[in-house]
């Protein structure tokens, strides 16, 4: 089956830098909704009388009711247009944060979290084909890799934020602030932000045609290929942000305000990783751009797995997860695009289940493999190390099948 090509950028020059914050700033939301509420677990179970593995799903339900309707998303965005679809969210996002912070017990704060993440994804996921409307090949990899290394201050923040905010009052204070944020930055997307999707280019308002949309990006093997590739690789590094509780508090005896232990590591390798991205982008194949990346990933989880094994202990708990997170911000804006480019005609549907199969996973990890991967440093190491191996995988798969194809 061929591609069709895709469509010309829109605009050929660069991204001012207010839009690149902006886009940045929606793609905030996930880590500033994930972590900052971290800090307040303790506190929260102590009022709800909940346990650890309790607590757990607060992260979970909002990971899994992102991901379950990061699959509309995308599509309705093709057929409205992307600012529409973003305004909306956002302002649902306000409303279940606000809920959040007001909920008396910890079923009502799970069902305010599950809105939270089915309307946070809105913002979060379009904003991707927001960029790649607007730019292609290297230009669309720089502005990618430019924002991700924004976005990725954010877990660092996060985590530091919600510690401060606890000092200052009751957990609820930290979903008000979130509340706030989503407020300013829903205006700035509203001010900043141009609508990328002329009508020309919409499909029509119907549920076949946001259903076919979905249905040909999901049937395509090399994008299945590149979406479980993206997911294993990114778990490596996630699985020590959703354990990050139990890891900081019960295997290294920290305290609340010590979780910048982990992710400023984390965050750097991030930032490093996304800059490292940005710089190389039109200077080296995409493709084995990659290549580098995924050997990068094993490398740092073997070293991990090492590390721990050998002194398990910081600083050299957190030097391997911060390695991962190098490999893993040098790939993805790459294996974001290269998805997106499969589907020139439903970005939007692209964007959205490019993001799903990550989500699921990303829930399956908070709620049900996190609890049973840290009983120590050790094995939280050795279950990073086999998604890295995993995600490799699928990468290489991918690659041997493509080069017949390019021969072709």
């Amino acid at each position: 089956m061929t591609t069709a090509r895709p469509s010309a950028p829109r605009s050929p020059a660069r991204a001012g830098i207010l839009i690149t914050a902006v886009l940045a700033g929606l793609a905030m939301i996930g880590p500033f909704t994930i972590d900052t509420v971290f800090p307040g677990f303790a506190s929260m179970g102590r009022d709800f009388g909940a346990t650890d593995a309790a607590m757990q799903q607060v992260t979970s339900i909002y990971l899994l009711s992102f991901g379950l309707m990061s699959v509309l998303h995308g599509p309705i965005s093709d057929t409205l247009g992307r600012k529409p679809v973003m305004l909306t969210g956002l302002g649902l996002y306000v409303l279940a944060t606000i809920a959040c912070a007001l909920s008396p017990t910890l079923p009502v704060l799970l069902a305010a979290r599950a809105l939270q993440g089915a309307s946070a994804g809105a913002a979060t996921i379009v904003s991707r084909a927001v960029i790649r409307d607007m730019y292609d090949g290297a230009e669309a990899h720089r502005l990618m890799s430019q924002v991700m290394m924004i976005f990725s201050v954010a877990p660092a923040i996060a985590p530091v934020a919600g510690g401060l905010l606890l000092a200052w009052g009751p957990w609820p204070l930290i979903f008000w602030a979130i509340a706030g944020y989503g407020v300013a930055i829903a205006v700035l997307t509203a001010v900043v932000l141009p609508e990328t999707l002329p009508p020309q280019d919409r499909h029509p308002l119907r549920i076949g045609s946001v259903l076919s949309g979905l249905f040909e990006v999901g049937r395509h093997p090399g994008f299945a290929r590149l979406a479980f590739a993206t997911t294993f690789v990114f778990a490596a590094q996630f699985v020590y942000i959703v354990s990050a509780p139990i890891l900081m508090v019960d295997l290294l005896g920290k305290g609340e305000q010590d979780f910048w232990m982990l992710f400023v590591p984390l965050i750097s390798g991030l930032v490093v990783g996304a800059w490292l991205s940005g710089r190389m982008a039109g200077r080296i194949d995409a493709s084995r751009l990659v290549d580098g990346a995924i050997a990068l990933s094993l490398v740092a989880a073997g070293l991990n797995l090492t590390l721990v094994t050998i002194a398990p202990r910081l600083p050299y708990a957190v030097l391997g997860p911060g390695l991962i997170a190098v490999s893993v911000a040098i790939a993805f804006p790459v294996l974001q695009l290269l998805m997106l480019d499969l589907f020139p005609h439903h970005r939007g549907a692209a964007a959205s289940l490019a993001t799903f199969a990550s989500l699921m996973f990303n829930a399956l990890l908070a709620g049900a493999i996190s609890p049973f991967v840290t009983s120590s440093l050790v094995v939280l190491a050795t279950s990073s190390t086999v998604f890295a191996i995993v995600g490799s995988g699928f990468w290489i798969v991918h690659r041997q099948l493509q080069r017949p194809a390019a021969h072709t």
